[in-house]
């Protein structure tokens, strides 16, 4: 069996938007399950799972917001689990470059890395304008911190997002395993043509992701 360790990147974002069109809820998955399943497709061993999600306002919508903070603390008391949040605000290409160019900077890399993280990161940005603020910036630069530090020898990002490949490539670029894994609806086909993939339809949710009692 691969000793090889693998971290699991799911864009919460992403996720609920997508699962929603295949007429599961959200709330139905099991996350550790669904770390475990991906993990096992790709003969990996599971260490952790990152989830990546935005905070709605309080003052927009009281019920939505307590609900989905329900929501992300129970991912949150999954074990080897971190849920990484960013405050549902839109801005600027501009102010998310700002923002990136600070993460960045707090990875302390060496001059020999850094301008390689600055330039794939720079590809990540182009399409976020006016997108939830700071999350996909966030994920990308957590895998190649990920990558960078040897925290792990695979990363599996769980997304359908093709602004994330750039990052990806930074982790195969320093010898990481890169996957993709992305729901049946939602996601590029761009990220078939770079990476090993897995598509996640109806079946292998309902199979392997969902949490006991449901069905």
């Amino acid at each position: 069996m691969t000793s090889n360790n693998a971290i699991v990147f799911i864009d919460g974002n992403n996720f609920y938007h997508n699962i929603n069109f295949m007429r599961i809820k959200a709330s139905h998955i099991d996350f550790k399950k669904l770390s475990e399943a991906v993990c096992s497709h790709f003969n990996v061993v599971w260490k952790g799972t990152r989830y990546y999600n935005s905070v709605p306002n309080l003052e927009d919508n009281k019920e939505i917001y307590w609900k989905h903070m329900k929501f992300l603390k129970e991912v949150e008391q999954l074990p080897n689990f971190e849920v990484i949040t960013r405050k549902l605000q839109k801005h600027s290409t501009k102010e998310i470059l700002q923002e990136k160019n600070q993460l960045i900077n707090s990875l302390g890399l060496c001059n020999k890395c850094q301008p390689l993280v600055e330039t794939n990161c720079n590809d990540c940005v182009g399409a976020f304008k006016m997108r939830e603020k700071g999350i996909d910036v966030k994920i990308a630069i957590d895998m190649v911190e990920f990558a960078l530090k040897n925290k792990c020898d695979c990363i599996i990002l769980v997304s359908g997002d093709a602004d994330l490949i750039p990052a990806l490539k930074v982790a195969e670029e320093n010898k990481k395993i890169a996957y993709s894994v992305f729901l049946r609806s939602g996601y590029s086909f761009h990220l078939r043509d770079e990476f090993k993939y897995l598509i996640m339809g109806n079946e292998f949710i309902k199979s392997n992701c969902l949490k006991d009692g449901i069905v």
